[in-house]
């Protein structure tokens, strides 16, 4: 995608919505995974916002989702098993 497309597809709404429900997929793993997994506090305490706040969290991480290497190859055509890989992907990045 070039730069013209990258920044419309950081303001897709319907694109948002696909990563909101990446967010909440995540943040639900994160929830019930052993409390001896590496950082975890910091990725539960992630996921309970994120759970709280699925738009705004969605809306945060939408331009980095869009930058994933994947996303740039497919833009929004982007299968669903890897929009979720790059939205974990993120998330992991900044936690």
């Amino acid at each position: 995608m070039d730069y013209t497309e990258s920044a419309a597809l950081m303001q897709d709404a319907a694109f948002r919505g696909r990563i909101k429900v990446a967010v909440l997929k995540y943040s639900g793993f994160i929830q019930i995974e052993d409390p001896s997994t590496m950082a975890h506090s910091s990725r539960y305490r992630w996921a309970q916002t994120a759970a709280q706040q699925p738009d705004l969290t969605a809306q945060q991480l939408q331009p980095m989702v869009v930058m994933d290497p994947q996303v740039q190859l497919e833009g929004a055509a982007v299968e669903d098993t890897e929009l979720q890989t790059a939205v974990e992907g993120v998330v992991n990045k900044i936690i």
